[in-house]
């Protein structure tokens, strides 16, 4: 068992707010414009989410990414990474009136298991949730009408909206405690 002593030096690249993770004109969640409209809004929350946990993973090795570094947990980064491509699919599946879409890693956890330090699987891991969110997002934008319920549950566009939101948000704050045993790096 690691020792606080053997835990890496807290640090940041930002030099502005020493509890960001990096300068207000470098962050590319920062935007001028505020969105108009629920529909704009929840799109523009779940955008800047997604771009945290990119930014959380960046300028990491392999093994790095899949090193599991809040132990008990077995979650990491590429973990992270893969669990929500596979969320992406799933959300899909709720969409979808016909039969459900196989689950991309195979039996449950397989996301987190199969999230080893070999640099295929980053970059696979990459592409997957790429691919995944887009496919959501495209069929989501067939729906625009936030209480218009869709897939054989029936639920609203926005419940879903706002529970991806809240999916990538929750994993975001575990994205911060595995970088920062990683490397020592913070930030909001």
């Amino acid at each position: 068992m690691q020792r606080m002593s053997d835990q890496p030096t807290r640090w940041t690249r930002a030099t502005v707010y020493p509890d960001m993770w990096t300068d207000p004109d470098d962050d590319p969640r920062n935007n001028e414009d505020s969105p108009e409209g629920e529909l704009a809004t929840l799109q523009d929350f779940l955008a800047n989410y997604r771009i945290t946990l990119r930014m959380k993973c960046g300028d990491l090795d392999a093994e790095q990414l899949a090193r599991r570094s809040v132990p008990p947990s077995t979650m990491s980064l590429l973990g992270l990474l893969r669990h929500l491509a596979e969320t992406e699919r799933d959300w899909r599946n709720w969409i979808s009136d016909g039969d459900p879409l196989p689950k991309l890693y195979g039996k449950r956890d397989a996301d987190f298991d199969g999230a080893v330090a070999e640099q295929a699987v980053v970059d696979a891991a990459y592409r997957d949730l790429e691919r995944e969110q887009a496919a959501t997002d495209a069929a989501l934008a067939a729906h625009p009408d936030l209480s218009e319920r869709v897939g054989k549950d029936g639920i609203s566009v926005r419940e879903l909206l706002v529970h991806r939101i809240e999916e990538y948000a929750r994993h975001c704050g575990h994205a911060d405690l595995l970088r920062e045993c990683i490397d020592g790096r913070v930030g909001q």
